[in-house]
């Protein structure tokens, strides 16, 4: 099936994608990035899934989740009658389950279910036997329980099984994980862990403060962020899933299921917003963990509990998502050096002390002594670093560059510390700061800006173009009004963009081009709600808001985006659903509200 044609389920531990057929195709138990994990997206039908769906002569299908929710809805109209599907995974209890319901709505309905189960990435079959009240798989050190009234009958290395429905009738399954050499948890009750999953996420979407014009694509997107946290630790991940395709048929395929550094401000930014303090607090909190240790080690992404080795693996048995290989698994990246981390590392810093200061939260509640001296650290690194070549945002597998986004993002490192020093008593190097601040911002504007052309470039003495350059008026580098910056914008929009949609940068297939990689990829949501910014900022406030709405008719009938679309497909690509695009998602809306109504400024300052 299409990308979008997906939804998402998940337990703040984990998380499935179930698509309209009733098939769940990709399923990582105990939590994101683990291996026992189905992968029929990146395979085929060999490889696990599980369907659960009408046996035949469907209408139409449609679907939705419970109002405040992530409790899928899918309900299939056939010859013989409807059938509604209720697909959920509890939080909140430490275990990793599954939860299906099949409820009869109309007739009576023939229904049909397979279950295939390949672990790690579709190389390994269990074991599976019946046993009372379901069935059991074994395979290593993974172990699952399917518990369903059901009768199950093995076929092919697969489990299925044929049975009705009739009005009012229900047919429950719960597949749980655990580790093999532990015994299977008690079962759980279905209908009352619906129930109960309900309740959370209904208490959890009421805390929201959003009221502005966007309402149902923010507190949606909210939603799909929070589903992407790991509960445990407080981390994000970028997406639940691994290896989906930036182009059909390509090979930019990337393993997204671990927490990017730079994901942080705007993360923070989101839930500060919208007035989830405990989410933002955690996300903090796992940021402070994770980067701990000898400054100039710090990293531009983690695994979800802060893990720093995430090895790049291809795994050559896997076709890929309609043949989109190699398949990998673990992030190359995460070794490379990005100069801009280490900007938005301070821009969350100063956040969260804007926060304290609005609210009236004392300043050291939010950052002890020992994390103001950790900042330290960080800047006595970057008064060293910030005048080398780095990788840059876009993770580029070419040769390193001064590129100009990470340098306006060295300028925001001491751009933060100067103002904390100014206005909230921090004690440090305010005039090396100042002095370093002022160098590179005066570097960028000579080194990083064709004027003949009248645009920032992407690195210093190119002529290429890159959507990051959108960000200069949002960090504050430069005003909006600046000619520098308007001409940025009508550069990036006459050069960077196909129908309406912003790509990353101009990729080409030769050899040595800056990503060091063949083929072209999607346009790049996030750079797309980034260009509603600028030109909202810019006073192009009518444009803003026909892209924005532009940008919302991409998502699916669940309101979700993955990281990029395929224009001339017409087709969501990439990881899905991508947190980055749901993120700028809500940046977007915020920003469009306060352009509505500048008389009400926002509680929290503009800059990062």
């Amino acid at each position: 099936m299409r990308i979008e044609d997906y939804g998402l389920i998940g337990n703040l531990r984990t998380a499935a994608l179930i698509g309209r057929d009733g098939s769940i195709d990709w399923l990582c138990l105990p939590r994101f990035d683990s291996d026992a994990c189905f992968a029929a997206l990146l395979g085929d039908e060999r490889h696990g899934r599980w369907l659960l769906a009408p046996a035949g002569g469907l209408r139409r299908v449609t679907r939705r989740y419970r109002p405040g929710t992530l409790i899928l809805e899918t309900e299939f109209e056939c010859d013989a009658g409807t059938v509604r599907l209720v697909d959920c995974m509890p939080p909140g209890d430490g275990t990793a389950s599954l939860v299906r319901i099949v409820e009869g709505v109309r007739g009576s309905v023939p229904m049909h279910t397979q279950l295939v189960i390949r672990l790690e990435y579709g190389s390994t079959i269990p074991w599976v036997t019946n046993d009372y009240g379901g069935l059991s798989a074994v395979a290593g050190p993974n172990a699952l329980r399917l518990w369903t009234p059901v009768e199950m009958r093995g076929e092919d290395w697969t489990s299925v099984a044929s049975f009705s429905l009739r009005e009012g009738e229900r047919a429950s399954f719960v597949l749980d994980w655990h580790a093999s050499h532990l015994a299977a948890p008690d079962p759980i009750d279905a209908i009352h862990s619906i129930a109960r999953t309900q309740r959370v996420w209904e208490d959890w979407s009421a805390q929201s403060s959003y009221e502005g014009e966007w309402a149902e694509p923010v507190l949606t997107s909210l939603r799909a962020l929070k589903g992407l946290t790991y509960e445990p630790t407080g981390g994000i991940v970028a997406a639940p899933t691994a290896s989906l395709p930036e182009a059909l048929g390509g090979v930019r395929n990337w393993d997204y299921r671990f927490c990017w550094v730079r994901d942080a401000v705007l993360t923070l930014g989101a839930f500060l917003r919208c007035g989830y303090l405990d989410e933002a607090e955690a996300f903090r909190r796992w940021m402070i963990r994770a980067t701990a240790g000898r400054p100039g080690d710090l990293r531009i992404m983690y695994g979800i509990a802060g893990e720093r080795w995430l090895p790049e693996e291809e795994l050559d048995w896997l076709p890929g998502y309609e043949g989109s290989a190699p398949v990998r698994i673990g992030n190359g990246a995460a070794d490379q050096f990005q100069l801009d981390v280490y900007g938005e590392l301070a821009d969350a810093g100063y956040l969260a002390r804007m926060t304290a200061l609005s609210q009236g939260i004392p300043l050291d509640e939010v950052e002890p002594a020992v994390f103001w001296r950790r900042a330290l650290g960080l800047l006595k690194v970057m008064e060293s670093i910030w005048s080398e070549p780095d990788e840059g945002i876009w993770e580029v597998r070419g040769p390193r560059r001064h590129f100009t986004h990470s340098k306006v993002m060295a300028w925001v490192a001491f751009d933060r510390a100067v103002r904390s020093v100014e206005l909230f008593g921090r004690e440090g190097a305010v005039d090396r700061w100042r002095r370093a601040r002022d160098e590179i911002h005066a570097e960028v504007c000579r080194e990083g800006y064709d004027a003949s052309r009248g645009t920032f470039t992407q690195y210093y003495g190119s002529r290429e173009l890159d959507a990051s350059l959108l960000l200069i008026p949002a960090v504050g580098f430069l005003p909006p009004e600046d000619e520098r910056v308007r001409g940025t914008v009508d550069a990036v929009r006459r050069e960077l963009t196909e129908d309406g949609l912003v790509y990353r940068y101009a990729t080409a297939a030769e050899e040595g081009t800056v990503d060091g990689l063949p083929g072209k990829e999607g346009a790049f949501l996030p750079c797309s709600f980034w260009l509603v910014d600028a030109l909202a900022a810019t006073g192009r406030v009518g444009e803003a808001r026909a892209l924005f709405e532009r940008l919302l008719s991409l998502r699916n009938d669940l309101g979700l985006l993955s990281e990029e679309y395929d224009v001339h497909r017409q087709r969501l690509v990439g990881n899905f659903p991508q947190a980055f695009t749901h993120l700028a998602l809500v940046g977007s809306a915020l920003k469009l509200d306060a352009a509505a109504a500048p008389q009400a400024p926002e509680a929290l300052p503009a800059a990062g």
